[in-house]
């Protein structure tokens, strides 16, 4: 299945947030459990503790002995998550943004997911960094993860390999 860049819904926000739509052969409740769950965070994205649950904190390890922090503001089986990062030393301009999952069922054994960081725009240092990382985190390792049982998370051989590339050609 192909991925899609949804446009944004009016001119205002044209150039903001950074959106990714993917379609995945797995069911609402999969992909929430993935977005929600310890373990299935720790599966596709990073090295995570804490609760996917609303009201929970989410602690993620990736390039810094200091997390990212994440208070999960919604949690609403199966079809929406939304985060707001409340801390995060390593890329301090992630502070106060706004991850949010919308999720919709497609057909018996597919969804769609709509991701917008709210906040994550062109006007930020990490745009281009932050993009190649959602880019693969979610098109290919959350895939991966929902639909064979694996993907390629922080530090895996796959995103070691994507890291080597991006750094050869900047």
């Amino acid at each position: 299945m192909t991925d899609t860049e949804q446009p944004s819904a009016t001119p205002a926000e044209a150039s903001s947030d950074y959106q990714k739509t993917i379609r995945v052969k797995a069911s609402p409740g999969e992909l929430f459990d993935a977005l929600t769950n310890v373990s299935g965070l720790a599966a596709w994205w990073t090295r995570v503790t804490g609760s996917g649950d609303a009201g929970g904190e989410l602690r993620f390890f990736m390039n810094s002995p200091e997390p990212l922090v994440i208070y999960v503001d919604e949690a609403t089986r199966p079809t929406s998550v939304r985060w707001t990062v409340t801390e995060c030393s390593f890329l301090p301009d992630w502070v106060g943004t706004h991850p949010t999952f919308t999720i919709t069922a497609v057909d018996s054994d597919a969804s769609e997911l709509q991701f917008r960081h709210h906040g994550l725009t062109s006007e930020l240092d990490c745009i281009e960094m932050c993009t190649r990382g959602w880019d693969h985190f979610l098109a290919r390792s959350l895939r991966e993860y929902v639909e064979v049982g694996h993907g390629s998370p922080h530090g895996s051989t796959a995103d070691k390999a994507r890291r080597v590339a991006a750094q050869a050609r900047s």
